[in-house]
């Protein structure tokens, strides 16, 4: 298996030849992971080669021989979820009741689904949260797709904790507010993640959705569903960098202590234009606190 000359652009856009290419190995057996491997030989990036393999369709991705729990969840995640979480807009809200507060909306974008939010969070909350999440802290971890379990990412480089949900007062208090904003039960969110980046720590682009494609992903999804949305919440903003770049469409948003980024994914599939990371803190440290929407309740 080779890939084409033309396949060593990071900057060339998807075409209808290498389209061609992805469906021609994947039917020819070849695993994604063999992919990558190609791609990585004719001199791609990381995160163009990520955009390359999975800009196909669910059902295109699918074309390679598949049986058992793994065809089964990439037929099931072809089409977009009938409920999406998200803030209601119309009429160019500018606020949105959140229970215990009005929340101004500062941005919004609609391909990728993309809302930023003011004062979600006080300086009271922002503290708590990470004095709370201070003594946990260890090397993030991400979700293991091949497995279900979870592993040590090269290219996630923050220190991490998981709340538990509804774990204290503020964890319970922000859960509601976020509930009320994003018209979604708390029960159908992950527990509160807090990850600190030093400076020189990044993520580089990503899914938060489980692809359907891997073999650890019906694991995952028994435990809530696909994950269909996410919110960062900004605890605390480094002194330069650091910013929450969107690939796809040039967006990046500077992070903003107090401040909140909704982004929606309707299905795991890259025509969501959800491609998103975390470029890397210049000199202070970034403080986040995470929340990831699933299709019922997280157990």
């Amino acid at each position: 298996m080779s890939s084409s000359n033309a396949m060593k652009s990071t900057q060339q856009p998807i075409s209808a030849d290498l389209r061609r290419w992805v469906i021609e190995q994947l039917g020819a057996g070849h695993t994604v992971e063999a992919l990558r491997q190609s791609m990585r030989q004719s001199g791609w990036r990381e995160d163009a080669i990520e955009v390359a393999l999975f800009a196909l369709p669910v059902a295109g991705r699918a074309a390679a021989p598949a049986s058992g729990a793994r065809a089964a969840v990439a037929g099931a995640q072809a089409q977009p979820a009938a409920r999406q979480p998200g803030p209601v807009l119309e009429g160019s809200a500018a606020f949105i009741d959140a229970g215990d507060r009005q929340v101004p909306v500062l941005m919004t974008l609609q391909h990728p689904r993309v809302v930023m939010f003011g004062g979600l969070l006080s300086d009271e909350e922002c503290d708590g949260l990470i004095a709370a999440a201070g003594e946990r802290l260890a090397r993030s971890l991400t979700v293991e797709t091949k497995t279900g379990g979870e592993t040590l990412n090269q290219d996630r480089t923050s220190d991490g904790m998981f709340f538990e949900r509804g774990e204290n007062e503020i964890v319970r208090r922000v859960e509601a507010r976020i509930a009320r904003l994003l018209n979604w039960p708390v029960e159908f969110g992950e527990g509160l993640q807090v990850l600190r980046y030093r400076p020189g720590a990044q993520y580089r682009p990503h899914y938060d959705y489980f692809d359907p494609a891997e073999p650890g992903t019906p694991t995952i999804l028994r435990r809530g569903g696909q994950r269909l949305g996410t919110l960062l919440m900004y605890l605390q903003a480094p002194e330069a960098g650091g910013g929450t770049i969107f690939p796809d469409v040039g967006l990046e948003v500077a992070p903003s202590r107090g401040s909140g980024l909704f982004f929606g994914y309707d299905r795991p599939d890259p025509g969501t234009r959800s491609l998103h990371g975390g470029s890397p803190v210049l000199a202070g440290e970034k403080w986040v606190a995470t929340k990831w929407l699933r299709e019922r309740e997280f157990k």
